[in-house]
């Protein structure tokens, strides 16, 4: 198969910074889309992997998975777009098509595995995918997704991730007019959360251990802040919840959580992919409630969920930065020193 170098950033080792480095792109075969990558933005799952904190990263690791561009090249099977059109790349750049999970749209939960826009094993030309922090990417038609032209395309890039990240559950639960929602943590997720569950009609309360972020979560559209750490607000909160996020990155205690939730509520899990503290069985039991977990979405309702942000005029809370800031960006990511999510500008790649 024709490839072409293109221009890139990428980590050699765990240890090592992020540097230029030239990769491998496929030439478009008959179903495929070339793009011109515009923007890319900083999840901390680029952070993960580059550093193996999951043990799995297979080197170079070329990050990144919220990639916006601009249509360049076509297959000559390709129906779904045209040249010039603005596109978005997420998390996902293949998948069987033939299980249980591809035929009712849930790729991301693909039985034979789907194909993640980078670290996985590509199909085409051998080796591993390489992800957004380049010029350049082709990728199936199925798999490529349309932007409206009407939101800032810089704001869009993380809707590719932490938006779907975020609507899919608020999706998938039916969180509807007048529901009381809550959000756990005011992050690049949690931030997300508060703009959906709003735009949804419901009644959003940022549920946070900091006072001093108060006032921005009602910016997002929060209409109540409730201070986790004051046993005060949690229990004239008790019970009253008909569904809450939770975005907390790490492991931590759910159990005030769930006393929260109405009976025959859920708590979903998007953050912490990690082992969590024991959950007390009484406070399930005592309710019927339901703690559950979520990943992203699949490509039709991260399609629907780009539409819905178009309708609503949705975008991320984002910081620009060019590539070559990158390292100090990872670095600010981790030190939750950014509101709410870096995106790369990459014509400081191309020149």
């Amino acid at each position: 198969m024709k490839t072409t170098k293109l221009k890139a950033y990428g980590a050699s080792t765990n240890t090592a910074d992020l540097e230029l480095m030239e990769i491998d792109r496929r030439e478009v075969g008959a179903n495929d889309v070339k793009i011109d990558i515009l923007y890319c933005g900083i999840c901390h799952s680029d952070i993960h992997q580059v550093r193996n904190d999951w043990k799995n990263s297979k080197y170079p690791v070329v990050p990144g998975h919220e990639i916006i561009g601009r249509v360049v090249e076509l297959g000559s099977e390709v129906t779904k777009y045209k040249q010039g059109d603005l596109v978005g790349v997420g998390c996902m750049v293949d998948s069987c098509k033939n299980c249980d999970s591809c035929h009712q749209d849930l790729e991301q939960f693909c039985i034979n595995g789907a194909t993640f826009t980078y670290n996985s094993p590509d199909k085409h030309l051998g080796g591993h995918t390489f992800g957004g922090y380049s010029t350049g990417v082709t990728v199936n038609q199925d798999f490529v997704l349309k932007i409206p032209e009407n939101i800032d395309a810089r704001g869009a890039a993380p809707l590719l991730c932490a938006g779907i990240t975020t609507f899919s559950p608020l999706n998938h639960w039916n969180v509807k007019k007048g529901d009381k929602v809550g959000i756990v943590g005011l992050g690049g997720l949690g931030h997300m959360g508060v703009k959906f569950a709003n735009a949804m009609g419901a009644h959003v309360v940022m549920i946070t251990t900091s006072p001093n972020k108060a006032e921005d979560a009602k910016r997002l559209g929060a209409h109540e802040v409730l201070i986790s750490k004051d046993q005060e607000q949690m229990s004239a909160h008790a019970n009253s919840f008909d569904f809450i996020l939770n975005t907390v990155p790490v492991g931590h205690d759910i159990n005030p959580y769930v006393n929260l939730l109405k009976i025959d509520a859920t708590m979903v899990l998007v953050g912490a992919v990690e082992p969590l503290g024991s959950v007390n069985g009484g406070g399930l039991i005592m309710g019927r409630k339901r703690v559950a977990g979520s990943l992203i979405g699949g490509i039709k309702e991260t399609q629907e969920m780009l539409d819905f942000c178009g309708e609503h005029n949705i975008t991320s809370d984002v910081e620009m930065v060019n590539m070559q800031d990158v390292n100090n960006a990872f670095e600010r990511v981790v030190a939750a020193d950014v509101k709410y999510r870096f995106v790369i500008d990459m014509e400081s790649l191309k020149n």
